[in-house]
């Protein structure tokens, strides 16, 4: 028998403080605190549960109620995860789902107050409409409308037929039609006459339309081809003459509406071109871009060709936008030959193109009013603004600093109210280097930055777009419409007196 293995036995004693300790250490884990945080995050059910109780959520969805829910629980994982320690408080995260799901259902495309003295400004929707065209839109939007009815005939009509009269009336032009922008009416135009056919055009109009939209790629996607004539800076009439050959398909006039070449310029009056295109059996378009039909030099602004003289000069396509100068709905308005506008209502584009009938029902309207100048003037926001006079501006300038100096609780530690006299600008492409004289109101505060005041504005409700020069807060009088004036002056005097020292 063999003797059994000897055994040790050893026995540790600890301490009551060595136990203790060794029991944190366990607690205070990375994973042992994140599981304990991760438990006090309440579950889906239990929140529904309390949301129901809560009136505040009554007029949201449930579907967004559920994924903002979900969205919410998500961050608060996430932070626990990241080492961080969230606000776990049951009220603290209903309030965080509220306020995700009225952001979640809060329109993305809301007003705005534009107060930069820039009437056409692009980002903010360019032009706004006439009471006339606001309430035809309404009238024909709430029901049916004969669109493509012909009513007197009880046979199906022709969309454009609502504002095509009303054009040739205008301009003079034997036929029209309007598709959704200036881009469009050249691209369509363009496919039309001359696809696969040979386009000139000076290098002096190829000019880019805005967001990165060039006529030479317009015109690639067009069909066409593209044969540039000239010089930058100077094009003479052989050079449109000396490009002719036989797979020319048209000669193309662009305005330069955006921009301007000065000092030893040179370029062929459109009578010129239609002559020697009449010559060479050929036609001619011109792309005017910002569309007037009034000729606003009269009202102390700039010269800017009109649809009407480009009629008259014998263009056989005229194309431009319907809510740049013509102070209408976006779209593109084509004007000519009645031979090529039917063949280019002909074309399968003309669908992929064509517009709806809200901005058929704002055009006609807006159109209408062209047939009295004078009334033009006063019911088109787009004129109205632009022959303001100096001494309006001043006057409502004057309103505006007074009114703000009072709602101020201690105005001359606040800010520095005064005006300034400075320009306004046209925009959209047009009259690029017109300014127009204004009188504006200035702030300089002084218990917040400038960058901090126009923060604030631009995030109030209604946003106020405002302009910043030379470290002072520029409020433009002139594109501020009616009634807007108090809504710019109670926004400051918010603003600034919560910011009061």
């Amino acid at each position: 028998m063999q003797p059994l293995p000897k055994i040790k036995i050893c026995i540790h004693f600890h301490d009551k403080e060595t136990t203790m300790n060794q029991r944190n250490n366990i607690s205070n884990k990375p994973e042992n605190r994140d599981n304990s945080l991760f438990r006090q995050i309440p579950g889906v059910d239990l929140l529904i549960d309390r949301i129901r109780e809560d009136s505040r959520f009554e007029k949201i969805p449930h579907s967004v109620i559920k994924s903002s829910i979900q969205s919410i629980l998500k961050t608060l994982r996430a932070t626990i995860r990241e080492g961080g320690t969230p606000d776990l408080l049951m009220d603290n995260i209903i309030s965080s789902i509220l306020k995700h799901a009225e952001k979640t259902v809060a329109p993305r495309l809301v007003p705005a107050i534009n107060a930069t003295g820039v009437v056409l400004h692009t980002n903010l929707g360019r032009a706004p409409l006439a009471e006339a065209a606001l309430n035809r839109i309404n009238g024909i939007a709430k029901g049916f409308s004969n669109l493509e009815f012909d009513i007197s005939r009880g046979k199906r009509g022709e969309r454009y037929s609502a504002v095509e009269t009303l054009i040739c009336q205008l301009t003079g032009a034997e036929a029209a039609l309007a598709v959704n922008n200036n881009a469009a009416a050249v691209l369509l135009s363009l496919n039309t006459l001359a696809e696969g056919d040979e386009v000139v055009v000076s290098r002096g109009e190829l000019v880019e339309i805005g967001g990165s939209f060039r006529i030479p790629d317009v015109m690639t996607k067009s069909g066409c081809i593209l044969k540039e004539v000239g010089t930058t800076n100077r094009t003479h009439l052989k050079d449109y003459e000396n490009a002719v050959t036989e797979k020319t398909g048209l000669f193309l006039k662009v305005h330069t509406s955006n921009y301007t070449i000065e000092g030893f310029t040179s370029s062929v009056p459109l009578y010129k071109i239609v002559e020697l295109a009449r010559k060479k059996g050929l036609p001619v378009m011109e792309d005017l871009g910002s569309g007037s039909l009034i000729d606003l030099s009269q009202y102390g602004l700039g010269k800017e060709p009109t649809v009407q003289e480009a009629v008259a000069s014998g263009a056989d396509i005229i194309t431009f936008s319907g809510d740049k100068l013509l102070g209408g709905p976006q779209a593109g308005i084509i004007a000519g030959n009645a031979d090529i506008i039917r063949k280019i209502k002909s074309n399968p584009l003309t669908r992929a193109l064509r517009i709806d009938k809200l901005t058929l029902a704002a055009l006609e309207a807006t159109l209408s009013i062209y047939r009295d100048e004078a009334e033009a003037i006063v019911k088109i926001p787009t004129l109205k603004m632009l022959t303001l006079s100096f001494q309006e501006t001043a006057s409502k300038t004057d309103k505006i600093v007074d009114t703000l100096k009072q709602k101020l609780k201690i105005p001359e530690k606040q800010a520095d109210i005064g005006w300034a006299d400075l320009s306004s600008r046209t925009g959209g492409g047009s009259y690029p280097e017109l300014p127009i004289a204004s009188r504006c109101v200035t702030i300089i505060p002084k218990t917040l930055t400038v960058t901090r005041l126009e923060k604030e504005l631009r995030m109030f409700n209604p946003a106020i777009i405002g302009r910043i020069d030379n470290d002072r807060f520029i409020i433009d009088p002139r594109t501020l419409q009616q009634g807007e004036e108090d809504i710019v002056v109670d926004a400051l005097a918010t603003v600034i007196n919560s910011n009061i020292e």
